[in-house]
């Protein structure tokens, strides 16, 4: 991260964990995680122009966790969607995964219902997040596109981020505005020459094969960067589709938002039929065995999986994925002997370890034996004084006779 940025906790934990691929596939570099148990179909999200594959983190932390296997994946420099359809099947091909379902959000939901348009067999539902249908509002909003290739970095990243509705945000999606602006920061005049090409380029999305049912709509009712009427045309196309509106969250609901994103998510797998293994996680017990890691599937390895490879991070990647409590760090357990009143200092008054048990474990036994003793040493003092005032009185007399 660059500039006075400060990557949120969850982020730095989910780098520690999940391990980002790297792999050459003809001359296109793809970057990608992959979390989740292997044996599952995955769900692929696909961002938008000023996004990478790690602004979905907290999806790929929370859905993996519940038995979903997640893949999110940088758009490679591709000029034109033909290209981009032919690479993302290879890319396909090359981690061994043929059924997919597609969350795109923006430029994403379009290349995902592009590639649903061309390869029908392979996609199975839709997620689409403030997407549409065409090019050419980007295009006549674009008139040096013929020239993007050429434009300095600094230039284009002016020009993505300006395409952020600015003005007074809410905190957390003024969060999210500033961790997608330091992603920004780390892609290349490529990426983002390619990205701005693909939405000005003049292309559509013709008929699917996919049935309405099989895709949801999760826009946000609030600002951002594609206009209503773009939005509304994606509804308007797909009238059976499951709606999933969010009150507010700009451009970036799945980091302003992600409790209410995850929810859709996951109710619109299990309504397309995917069956989350949950058993599969490392760090869940298993009924019977104790409390063990349940084997195979989670983590980002596993078989089937090319070589690739992996960003160098100061913290070692663990292999066996996040843990079970919702991608948080394990809390550091108190030392058992803490709260352990033998381990107290205790002075001489033998009051003292009972009362501190007492306070300690809060054991009525307790509190009546050292209500007891206090008792007893009450009358004991009390009889004693009595004795040795009645002492002195006696002393007193006998010194006056004498």
């Amino acid at each position: 991260m660059k500039g006075g940025f400060s990557a949120p906790g969850d982020y730095i934990y989910f780098k520690s964990q999940v391990p980002l691929h790297k792999i050459p596939i003809g001359t296109k570099q793809w970057r990608y995680y992959d979390f989740g148990p292997k044996v599952v179909p995955p769900l692929i999200c696909l961002p938008g122009t000023a996004g990478t594959a790690d602004v979905y983190y907290k999806q790929i932390m929370a859905l993996s966790m519940k038995g979903y296997r997640v893949i999110s994946v940088d758009i490679p420099c591709v000029w034109n969607n033909q290209e981009w359809v032919q690479a993302f099947e290879k890319f396909l091909d090359v981690i061994d995964v043929h059924h997919i379902h597609l969350y795109g959000t923006s430029l994403g939901g379009f290349l995902a219902l592009l590639f649903a348009q061309h390869r029908p067999r392979r996609v199975k539902s839709l997620v689409l997040s403030n997407a549409f249908l065409e090019t050419k509002y980007f295009a006549a909003a674009m008139p040096w596109a013929p020239v993007v290739g050429w434009t300095p970095s600094f230039l284009l990243k002016r020009y993505v981020l300006t395409g952020i509705p600015s003005g007074p945000h809410e905190p957390f999606i003024a969060d999210s505005v500033d961790f997608v602006v330091a992603q920004v920061e780390t892609l290349s005049r490529e990426d983002l020459a390619s990205r701005l090409t693909l939405s000005s380029d003049d292309a559509s999305v013709g008929p699917l094969m996919l049935s309405d049912s099989l895709i949801t709509i999760m826009d946000t009712n609030d600002k951002c960067a594609i206009p209503q009427q773009l939005k509304d045309h994606v509804s308007e196309r797909y009238p059976g589709a499951r709606r999933a509106y969010i009150k507010s969250g700009g451009d970036f609901p799945f980091l302003s938002r992600p409790d209410e994103v995850n929810l859709h998510l996951k109710l619109h797998l299990r309504r397309v039929g995917v069956e989350a293994r949950e058993d599969l996680v490392p760090g869940i017990p298993q009924a019977g065995d104790g409390g063990a890691d349940g084997g195979g599937g989670g983590g980002a390895g596993g078989s089937g999986e090319p070589k690739d490879d992996q960003e160098d991070t100061d913290d070692a990647p663990n292999p066996d994925g996040p843990s079970s409590n919702e991608g948080q760090p394990p809390l550091v357990p108190e030392s058992n002997d803490s709260h352990n009143p033998d381990n107290q200092p205790l002075g001489d008054d033998p009051l003292q370890p009972l009362l501190l048990e007492a306070f300690f474990e809060k054991k009525e036994t307790v509190l009546a034996a050292s209500f007891q003793h206090f008792m007893l040493k009450f009358f004991v003092l009390y009889y004693q004084l009595h004795v040795s005032l009645l002492t002195l009185y006696i002393n007193d007399k006998l010194q006056l006779f004498m």
